[in-house]
């Protein structure tokens, strides 16, 4: 007992299971631990930076605990406890994003408050105090940062003899080309090449020697009649679309860059459930969203998101990507200001726009998933640019989760936009991919939907 309440000092102990669920847990993994080491943050700030000095109160005598005893007792107020506060922030905030770690971690959490009453250094009561600050901070934290629903989107399945495609592929992947972005898995697109290779034993697998040679490969699939498979990133998942739509052709998406967000949507997360969705034999139909004529099946923007996209481009192949991109935001913030459009014969002047192919979730500025890929909508949302301070009232608002509920934010469902920008340069964003617009565009869905492998 004494050693693992020296463990969980300083939350060593839980920033240690952080590191750990980051580096082996996969995208749910880093989402529990970083949401975890946030909780504990605030959990210790308030406890023993607050609490402890507006609650003073005597530790527990040592003589009636002659057996045990740490080598250095605290000399702080024993209300409220300090580890406990840090043990149920963790857990509760980790179990949130990753439910599978509950019970061993409680079973931990819960040891780690005992030995602070079994080593004399706090009451029982002290424990009950902490436990709750640390939980509070935890649920506090899906305000600031919403949890993401991590079950499948919907989509209308499509019945075999109205499915209109080149090629239909069989169960070990016959009739079917799958397109392997090089740049695939952190440029090692050979480990997932094996993969598909042991999971679909018949499919013909081809990777270009560069990501410019993906599309001509996909065309040549189209034109042998085989149905298509992309791996790779949601850009390169948006080229394969754009192709596949175009000729009422099957494909299959294996997800092989950062995000994978369609794919997550889709309810893949790694080869075996792209195969597994091709042996279902199920065609979903999902829409497809058309900013200028260019296919998106994610998100489209204009304004300040493109900038903020193509500043990051820039800079991520020195810095890296993520690092690129908080530099990328800074930059943004403080250079670029509001702009004119015209929206549905509608003249405003915004700071940044969202659209979502059909609706997105959870309701703030910082949408993530979708529970239908066909509803026909837009999900449009705006910063508004004309109010004093915008800028400063977006990230407050964002910060204390009343962004919904601001007047510079607004959210609308349309089933499509008509836009005008004054402006000479007219950046326009389908699915993190830059591209130079027209003044006047349209933001319309395809008129033929994708069809899409999807597990049952």
């Amino acid at each position: 007992m004494p050693g693992l309440s020296t463990a969980a000092d300083h939350s060593v102990l839980w920033f240690a299971i952080a590191a750990a669920l980051g580096a082996f847990g996969g995208r749910r993994g880093r989402r529990a631990a970083l949401r975890g080491v946030t909780a504990v943050a605030g959990s210790s700030a308030i406890a023993s930076g607050i609490l402890k000095r507006l609650l003073p109160r005597r530790r527990p005598p040592l003589v009636a605990f002659p057996f045990v005893g740490l080598r250095r007792p605290p000399m702080s107020s024993s209300m409220p406890s300090g580890h406990a506060a840090s043990a149920a922030a963790f857990v509760t905030a980790a179990s949130m994003e990753l439910p599978v770690v509950a019970a061993p971690l409680g079973a931990l959490a819960a040891a780690v408050a005992y030995s602070r009453v079994y080593n004399g250094v706090h009451y029982p009561g002290d424990l009950l105090l902490g436990g709750a600050i640390g939980a509070g901070v935890a649920a506090a934290t899906v305000r600031v940062w919403p949890r993401v629903d991590s079950s499948p989107a919907s989509a209308s399945p499509v019945p075999p003899a109205l499915a209109r495609v080149v090629g239909t592929p069989s169960a070990d992947g016959a009739g079917l080309t799958i397109v392997v972005n090089p740049g695939a898995h952190s440029g090692r697109p050979r480990v997932l090449t094996d993969e598909l290779q042991a999971a679909l034993p018949a499919a013909r697998i081809e990777v270009p020697d560069s990501p410019a040679g993906i599309e001509a490969a996909l065309r040549d699939a189209v034109a042998r009649g085989d149905a298509l498979g992309i791996v790779g990133g949601d850009g390169t998942v948006n080229t394969a679309a754009g192709i596949a739509v175009e000729h009422d052709c099957p494909l299959v998406v294996v997800p092989g860059g950062t995000l994978n967000h369609f794919a997550r949507d889709l309810g893949i997360e790694s080869v075996d459930d792209a195969a597994r969705a091709l042996k279902s034999g199920q065609l979903v139909a999902v829409d497809v969203g058309l900013i200028d004529r260019h296919v998106f099946v994610n998100t489209a923007s204009f304004g300040s998101y493109s900038k903020l996209v193509e500043a990051r481009e820039h800079l991520e192949a020195s810095i890296g990507k993520w690092a690129a991109l908080g530099v990328a935001l800074v930059r943004v913030l403080r250079e670029n200001a509001p702009f004119e459009v015209t929206i549905d014969d509608r003249t405003r002047r915004i700071w940044m726009i969202f659209v979502g192919n059909c609706a997105y979730e959870p309701p703030g500025f910082a949408p993530t998933t979708r529970t239908r890929l066909d509803d026909g909508f837009f999900d449009v949302r705006i910063v508004d640019g004309s109010e004093p301070w915008a800028r400063v009232r977006l990230i407050v608002a964002a910060l204390t989760g009343n962004l919904v509920r601001s007047r510079i934010y607004s959210r609308d469902l349309a089933p499509s936009l008509t836009c005008h920008i004054p402006e000479r340069e007219n950046l326009l964003a389908a699915d993190g991919e830059i591209f130079e617009g027209r003044p006047d565009f349209t933001i319309q869905k395809h008129p033929k939907p994708l069809l899409i492998y999807a597990p049952e």
